[in-house]
């Protein structure tokens, strides 16, 4: 029995002895498993900025003339001899546009100033017959019907006079006509008055563009047009990519029954639209400046979208934080934060997609402070 008793004991030792190195390697392997852990993620951190965003509506439209005025020809058969503009010139009111032929028109004129000489001078005559009728018809040494006679013939004698002498102030018209002139400032925007050819009563010589002024005539779909306001600010959208700041001057009573669209009338300074090279007849973009309010927002890089809803990571003692937040507005490349996150909190700028809740961070600087040094670098080499 002893040699069984031995080999048992020897079992038993080498059991122990396989427990006890197994304890041994058991710390080291949690090591490392923890300094894994450990491995830390490096971010940067932002905090939520507040201030004011403006409420926009996004409209389309064409760029038109305030107002046009044609003006053309009011004297007919006459030759055109001058054409003194050209589309795209800025004119003055009462500046010379074209000329037509005069010599016929005062040729007429002359005939006429002396045909009412001439009639003045046969006024005089009857005149001098009536009164002379008159004294003779008190001494009974003309008749009843011979006076008469001589008055009758005075009258008629003054209305040949003012008869002439209204043709002579319609040829004078007619020969002022002959220059044709601007009938306010404006810009030039169509000539179709060619030198040598004849004009007729009414014809159109030429287009003008009062005061040089546009508008916008956004096409505003009829549940958004309650919401437009005469005097609202508006920003347009250049061809060169420039801002034009207009203003609401009206704002359409009926709507198209085909599309369901009203127009909206808006303003353009003169200035703005000539530096940004806006154009009757272009298509343009533009927004609506609604309302005005306090927004506090992020950058979207901040912002993680996941099943449908808005998460950021709070960075607090080191550790990424998941924190679901309700988003609204977006304005650019920021997101404004609804509900869920105070201004004074640091959360991860971006990458955020690569953290899990709970991550360990190393938050090497700040976003905004990026930002402003490249700002000033900027503006420093400016």
């Amino acid at each position: 029995m002893k040699p069984v008793f031995t080999f048992a004991c020897t079992g038993a030792l080498a059991v122990w002895l396989s427990a006890c190195g197994s304890d041994t390697s058991a710390p080291a392997g949690a090591a490392s498993a923890a300094s894994a852990a450990k491995a830390a993620l490096t971010v940067q951190t932002v905090r939520p900025e507040r201030s004011e965003w403006v409420a926009q509506l996004s409209a389309h439209g064409a760029v038109a003339p305030w107002q046009e005025v044609i003006v053309g020809a009011e004297v007919g058969g006459v030759r055109l001899t001058d054409v003194l503009v050209n589309v795209g010139d800025v004119v003055r009111k009462g500046q010379l546009l074209a000329v037509l032929r005069q010599d016929g028109l005062q040729a007429e004129l002359l005939a006429l100033r002396a045909q009412v000489s001439e009639a003045q001078a046969l006024q005089f005559e009857a005149q001098a017959n009536a009164e002379r009728s008159r004294t003779l018809r008190d001494s009974d040494a003309v008749s009843a019907q011979e006076l008469q006679r001589a008055l009758t013939a005075l009258q008629t004698a003054q209305a040949r006079v003012e008869a002439l002498k209204a043709q002579v102030a319609a040829q004078e018209l007619r020969l002022g006509q002959s220059r044709i002139v601007a009938p306010d400032d404006g810009l030039i925007s169509s000539r179709a008055a060619t030198a040598g050819s004849t004009a007729q009563p009414g014809q159109e010589l030429f287009r003008l563009i009062r005061q040089a002024r546009l508008e916008w005539r956004a096409e505003v779909p009829s549940a958004d047009l309650a919401r437009i306001r005469p005097g609202m600010d508006v920003v347009l959208q250049g061809p060169a990519g420039a801002p034009v700041t207009g203003r609401v001057r009206a704002v359409a009573p009926t709507v198209d029954a085909s599309t369901r669209n009203g127009m909206v009338q808006v303003d353009l300074p003169v200035a703005a639209t000539q530096a940004s090279g806006l154009k009757a007849g272009m298509f343009a973009s533009g927004r609506f400046e609604i309302t005005r309010s306090a927004a506090l927002h992020l950058p979207q890089t901040a912002v993680l979208l996941k099943d449908g809803f808005a998460y950021v990571f709070v960075v607090r003692d080191g550790v990424a934080q998941q924190a679901k937040v309700q988003v609204g507005r977006r304005q650019g490349d920021r997101v404004e934060v609804v509900q869920g996150l105070e201004a004074n909190t640091d959360v991860v700028a971006a990458g955020v997609g690569f953290l899990v809740d709970g991550d360990p961070v190393r938050v090497v600087g700040s976003a905004q402070g990026a930002a402003s040094a490249a700002s000033a670098t900027a503006a420093a080499a400016r």
